[in-house]
Order: structure tokens, then C-alpha cells, then sequence
């Protein structure tokens, strides 16, 4: 395997799952550390996305679940949170995987991943459209307080 091939085939991968973000993400590296941006590209995209193991939408549903349960990587939470609506995911699934890491990783981290999920999906900068809550997504019950007008 070549160094141009990895970097190539990296190159794709990221443009697949991440789009504009992605190639963003790389272009704001150049002036900082130009050559981490040529790792991220071979390493995570070139070599483990590529894998024919899993597809794009499985690992993103990793790579979300992992995100939000380190609870210290929000920016990059938010990017893999729209890559997962890129490559299939439905908000009420992205939901389901930040509620089941509260089992796991916590309440606070699923709470951050959650408001994480809000402001990615309804950034300008993706081109989602903010006037469809994620509330519409929601399965199961409503958690509701229950009035205290005119209690005694």
C-alpha cells in the first residue's frame, strides 16, 4: 500500500461521510500542522473507515457513541453527528445512540451529546433546515413536570 494510496483513499472516505465539513476541518490544519492533516486523512479515513467490516453508517454510529461517552470532544462530536445524518442516519436514531450511552458513560454526557446533536443539526454552516425540532423525532413518552397551579 502506498503513501498516495492511504491519502487518496482517505480523501474519499472523508469527502463521502463528512462532505465540506470534512474537507474543512483538513484545510484548517495546513497552516498549523499540515502533516497531522495528512494522518487524520490516511490513519482514521485511508485505513479504518475504509475497512470492509462495517459500513459508513455502523461507524459513524460508533464513532458517535464514542465521541459523546469521552465527553471532552463537542467540535468533533458535532461534525460526526452530521456525518451520520450524511450516511443515513435518522435524528430519532442519533437520539436513541445518545440516550443509550447515558447507561454507560452518564447522564452529563448523554445530555452534552444531545445539545451537541441540537446545534449541529441546526447549523446554517450543514444546511439543515432549523425549523424542524428534534422533537418531531422523538419516540416514546413525553416527560412533562406536573403542574403545581393551585396546589396547597
Amino acid at each position: 500500500m502506498t503513501h498516495e494510496t492511504r491519502l487518496e483513499r482517505g480523501r474519499r472516505a472523508l469527502a463521502e461521510i463528512d462532505g465540506e465539513a470534512g474537507a474543512r476541518v483538513v484545510d484548517a490544519l495546513a497552516d498549523i500542522a499540515p502533516d497531522f492533516a495528512t494522518y487524520l486523512l490516511e490513519f482514521p479515513f485511508g485505513d479504518i473507515y475504509a475497512r470492509p467490516g462495517l459500513g459508513l453508517r455502523e461507524r459513524e454510529i460508533a464513532t458517535i457513541a464514542a465521541l459523546a461517552a469521552m465527553g471532552n470532544a463537542a467540535p468533533q462530536l458535532k461534525v460526526h453527528l452530521e456525518a451520520g445524518l450524511n450516511v443515513g442516519l435518522t435524528r430519532a436514531e442519533i437520539v436513541e445512540i445518545l440516550m443509550q450511552i447515558a447507561v454507560y458513560a452518564g447522564f452529563p454526557a448523554a445530555l452534552n451529546g444531545l445539545f451537541a446533536a441540537r446545534e449541529a443539526s441546526t447549523s446554517e454552516v450543514y444546511g439543515r433546515n432549523p425549523a424542524v425540532p428534534w422533537s418531531e423525532t422523538a419516540t416514546g413518552c413525553s416527560a412533562r413536570l406536573p403542574s403545581t397551579a393551585g396546589a396547597t
